[in-house]
C-alpha cells in the first residue's frame, strides 16, 4: 500500500514540509513582525504621542534586549520541557505581547512586553529550525532551512506594507491585527512540530575534511564572523529610510519605497542562499555572502546614484535572514559527528549576533549624532566590519589546513619506521 498522499508526496516528505511551514511561521512572528513591524511602527507611536521620541527608541531596544536573553535562556528552557512545549509557548508569548501593546498604559508595561517579545523571538530562532532540519537530510537542509527563515523577510516586507494598511484604522488596531494575524499562524503552526526527538547522524555518514572540527577554531571562526556580520546589517536595518528621506533629500515616500525593496530582498534571501549552498556547500556560501555584503553596504556612501542604492537594498535585505541558514548550516556541519552538540553552537551564534547587533544599533546611533549625521560613515564601518568578517573566515581555513598538513606529515612519520622494520 502507497504511503502518499494527495498531491503525490510521501507522508515522510509531506510531514517534513509541514514542520518547515511551522517553523516558518514562527520566524515570521518571532522575528518578522515582532521586531520589524515596530520600525513602521515608531512614527506613528510618536505622533499619537504614546511616548517621547527618546523613550519610544527604548522600546525599540527592549526588544534587542529580550532577544539577546532569549537566546541565552533557551537552553535553560530546553532542560525543562519538551520542544514542542517550548516552541508552542513562546508564539502564545509573542502573541499576547501584539495585544498587549494595544494599550499603552505606562512605560513600565509597554517596556515589558516589547521585552517579552524579543524574549519569544530569541528563544524561537534558537529552537525553531533545530527542531525540524534534524529531521530533514543533509542533501535538503540548506534549501530547507532557506524556506524557514523566509519567515523573517516577510515579516521585513510586511512592515513596509501591511502595517501601513492597518494604520489607517488606528494605532490601537494596528497592534490588535498583529495579534490576530499571529494567532492565526500559531494555529496553523500548532500541529506541524516534529514529535519525536531528533535522530543522532548515521555512522556512514561521510564529512569532508574541510569540515571537520579539528579544534574549535573553525566554530570560534563562525561565531566572531556571524557577530561582525551582524554589525554590517544594523546600517541598513536602522538608517536606510531615513538616509533617503532626509539625508537624500527625497521624503519619506521614497524612503519607505526603498525599505518595500530591501523587504522583497528578504523574502527571496533565504531561499536563495539556501539553494546555493545546497549546490556548493555551507562554506563557500558563506564567504560569497561575505563578498556581496562587503560591497553593498558602502554603495551608498560611494555617490553611485539611485541604481547602486536600489542594488545596496536589495542586497543587503537578501542577507539580513538569508544569513542565518548558512550561518546554521555551517554550524550543524562542523558538528556532523556530534549532533548533541548542534543546537548548543546556535545558540552560541545567536547570542553573539544578538550581542554585536544591538551594541552596534546604540554605537552606530552615537557615532550618528557624535558626526553631526553622516551617514556615509555608517555604511563605510558596516563595511569595515564585513572585510573584517571575511579576513577572519579566510585565515581560519588557512590556519585549519595549515594544522591538517602537520598532523599529516606527523601521522606518516610515526608509520614510517613501522613499515621499515617489516
Amino acid at each position: 500500500m502507497s504511503n502518499a498522499v494527495p498531491g503525490g508526496l510521501t507522508v515522510a516528505a509531506f510531514n517534513a514540509w509541514r514542520a518547515t511551514l511551522s517553523a516558518a511561521c514562527a520566524s515570521l512572528i518571532g522575528i518578522g513582525f515582532a521586531r520589524f513591524a515596530y520600525t513602521a511602527l515608531l512614527p506613528a507611536i510618536i505622533g499619537a504621542h504614546w511616548f517621547a521620541p527618546a523613550t519610544a527608541a527604548y522600546l525599540g531596544a527592549a526588544n534587542l534586549g529580550g532577544y539577546l536573553a532569549g537566546a541565552l535562556g533557551a537552553r535553560v528552557l530546553a532542560r525543562r520541557a519538551a520542544n514542542v512545549t517550548i516552541l508552542r509557548a513562546m508564539m502564545l508569548l509573542a502573541v499576547a505581547a501584539f495585544f498587549a501593546c494595544a494599550w499603552p498604559i505606562s512605560f513600565a508595561w509597554f517596556f515589558g512586553w516589547r521585552f517579552a517579545s524579543g524574549f519569544a523571538g530569541g528563544v524561537l530562532m534558537v529552537t525553531a529550525a533545530p527542531s525540524v532540519l534534524a529531521h530533514v537530510s543533509a542533501s535538503r537542509r540548506g534549501i530547507v532551512s532557506g524556506a524557514i527563515f523566509a519567515g523573517v523577510g516577510l515579516g521585513i516586507a510586511a512592515s513596509g506594507t501591511l502595517v501601513p494598511l492597518l494604520l489607517r484604522q488606528g494605532l490601537a488596531q494596528t497592534w490588535i491585527g498583529l495579534g490576530m494575524l499571529s494567532l492565526v499562524l500559531t494555529a496553523i503552526a500548532w500541529r506541524g512540530w516534529p514529535a519525536n526527538p531528533a535522530v543522532a547522524a548515521s555512522p556512514g555518514t561521510t564529512v569532508h575534511p574541510e569540515h571537520r572540527p579539528d579544534s574549535p577554531l573553525a566554530l570560534r571562526s563562525l561565531y566572531v564572523e556571524y557577530a561582525l556580520n551582524a554589525v554590517a546589517l544594523v546600517p541598513h536595518m536602522i538608517f536606510l529610510v531615513d538616509y533617503v528621506a532626509r539625508g537624500l533629500g527625497k521624503g519619506l515616500d521614497a524612503g519607505a519605497n526603498y525599505w518595500v525593496l530591501y523587504g522583497l530582498g528578504a523574502i527571496v534571501g533565504p531561499v536563495f542562499t539556501g539553494h546555493l549552498a545546497d549546490r556548493i556547500g555551507f562554506a563557500r556560501a558563506l564567504r560569497v555572502a561575505y563578498v556581496a555584503q562587503m560591497c553593498a553596504v558602502v554603495l551608498p556612501a560611494l555617490g553611485l546614484g539611485l541604481p547602486a542604492l536600489i542594488v545596496s537594498s536589495i542586497v543587503m535585505g537578501a542577507f539580513t535572514p538569508g544569513i542565518v541558514p548558512l550561518v546554521l548550516g555551517r554550524a550543524n556541519e562542523l558538528l556532523a559527528h556530534h549532533p548533541a552538540s548542534q543546537k548548543a553552537a546556535w545558540s552560541t551564534a545567536t547570542t553573539s549576533f544578538a550581542t554585536l547587533q544591538a551594541g552596534a544599533a546604540y554605537g552606530l546611533s552615537f557615532l550618528f549624532a557624535a558626526t553631526s549625521g553622516n551617514y556615509s560613515l555608517l555604511f563605510l564601518v558596516g563595511g569595515a566590519a564585513m572585510a573584517i568578517g571575511l579576513l577572519v573566515n579566510v585565515s581560519s581555513a588557512r590556519l585549519a589546513r595549515a594544522r591538517r598538513t602537520q598532523c599529516h606529515a606527523a601521522s606518516n612519520a610515526t608509520v614510517a619506521p613501522h613499515a621499515s622494520r617489516r
